[in-house]
């Protein structure tokens, strides 16, 4: 077991995100997704240790577009269909979060590697 220098985010949809994503291909009945769903899909943010609620806050605050915007994209990438303003209220509207002071890796046997997230990067772990 290794201690990450991080703190972790679990960022969760609501059942606001699960309807808009329902709305982009209006299906019927049984083939709507559910809030269960999606969140099997949830996303996890590794980020610096966060000591205090209000250094939480502060961090989600200023990088909450960024991450509305992974979390849409993850869904629908044409920019188009994303709800017109993206700013905090559409933020907790669409998601909730889960912060963990402690990132522990597991894995012994395989290192960490880091790549930059792209399009092209969600694009092939989606296919996998």
């Amino acid at each position: 077991m290794k201690l990450l220098n991080r703190s972790a985010l679990s960022v969760r949809p609501t059942q606001t995100f699960v309807d808009w994503i329902n709305a982009l291909e209006p299906t019927m009945g049984d083939d709507d997704l559910t809030l269960d769903d999606v969140e099997r899909e949830s996303t996890v943010y590794l980020i610096p240790e966060m000591d205090t609620p209000e250094a939480l806050e502060t961090f989600v605050r200023e990088r909450h577009v960024e991450i509305l915007e992974t979390e849409l994209r993850a869904w629908e990438e044409d920019e188009r269909q994303w709800p017109e303003k993206l700013d905090w209220s559409l933020f907790q509207e669409f998601l909730r979060v889960e912060h963990s002071y402690l990132a522990i890796d597991l894995d012994d046997e395989t290192a960490l590697e880091i790549s930059d997230v792209d399009d092209a990067l969600l694009l092939d772990n989606e296919q996998d």
